[in-house]
């Protein structure tokens, strides 16, 4: 018993000694070691600093807290995440585990060769079980179709998310049987391009499409009825600044072909046209109004039109111009 008695003696001492000494520790963290005063942290310099003499204890600290802001509880459990977001773009929407090709280890030291045919073995599986069924290759094949286009067409990010929305919806209602994996994808992406008003033409799309011109149409057109998609008809404004970009034109030019657009929709030469041969056309006629060199034949390759057509519709632009004018 007296044993007992030292040895819980002994153990009290001991855990009062190490109390004192983090509370002396915890002392020293919050006064300032020139003046005593009380440390406050600048979460907008990331720097520790005394209240009464300025001193700057630490600095360069790591902000650990989230890169977003929440004004409630609601938003902040909304926002509140671990790993990157999910996205339509992926057939797994990015939920999965991806293994790297480097055959490297943390340290970025070369594996040995058992361990990279362990690795090997490991991505193969991991891809297996990514795509277990028939509509999970489907969407792989379809979404990385659609990635290829839309980077070859230099069309933005959410382009890419709406064409994929396109595509599940798509294979959700069963409307897949009797038509290619690239032509609903390809259909897709030219109804998205539509909707985020950043169209392409027909012989645009179909110059990086794996499918005809004709097989995209008629698809394009199931899709839209089946689905019930709201696309409306291609303004000729939105080809405009692509057209004066790749042509290297003034923005003089452009605002002037602006004009003749407007001025042609005043007098109902849009109705029945095609919209890039109108845009074409209008950049050509804005050209020489402006004094720019230009010729037809450049228009028609950035364009992808004749020149015929060019021919045609800059007169017709210039002259409900003229009409337009004196009203």
């Amino acid at each position: 018993m007296p044993d007992q008695n030292i040895r819980t003696y002994t153990n009290e001492r001991t855990s009062e000694t190490e109390e004192e000494e983090t509370t002396a520790v915890s002392d020293e963290r919050e006064q300032c070691p020139e003046c005593g005063g009380r440390l406050v942290s600048d979460d907008e310099h990331a720097e520790t600093v005394c209240e009464d003499c300025g001193l700057v204890v630490e600095e360069d600290e790591i902000d650990r807290g989230p890169e977003w802001r929440a004004f409630d509880a609601a938003e902040k459990d909304e926002k509140s995440r671990v790993g990157a977001p999910t996205t339509n773009m992926m057939h797994d929407q990015g939920l999965s585990t991806n293994i790297g090709w480097q055959d490297k280890d943390a340290y970025g030291r070369a594996l040995s060769s058992r361990q990279r045919q362990k690795m090997q073995r490991l991505r193969t599986w991991n891809e297996r079980f990514r795509t277990r069924d028939s509509k999970e290759r489907n969407l792989k094949q379809a979404l990385g179709e659609i990635d290829r286009m839309a980077s070859a067409l230099g069309l933005p990010e959410n382009v890419r998310e709406t064409a994929s929305v396109i595509y599940r919806r798509a294979l959700e209602e069963d409307l897949l049987p009797g038509r290619s994996i690239e032509g609903v994808a390809t259909a897709s992406l030219y109804a998205a391009a539509r909707q985020a008003g950043t169209p392409r033409s027909l012989d645009e799309i179909s110059a990086v499409s794996r499918v005809e011109k004709m097989e995209l149409t008629r698809t394009y057109r199931y899709i839209i009825r089946e689905l019930g998609l709201e696309v409306k008809p291609a303004d000729p404004e939105h080809y405009v600044p692509r057209f004066v970009s790749d042509l290297d034109l003034s923005d003089e030019t452009e605002r002037m072909a602006r004009e003749l657009l407007e001025s042609a929709r005043q007098e109902g030469v849009h109705s029945g046209k095609s919209p890039v041969g109108l845009a074409a056309a209008a950049v050509y006629a804005a050209a020489l109004l402006t004094n720019e060199k230009v010729t037809q034949n450049e228009v028609s390759e950035v364009a992808s039109i004749s020149e015929v057509t060019i021919r045609n519709r800059y007169k017709e632009l210039l002259e409900a111009s003229d009409t337009a004018a004196p009203a």
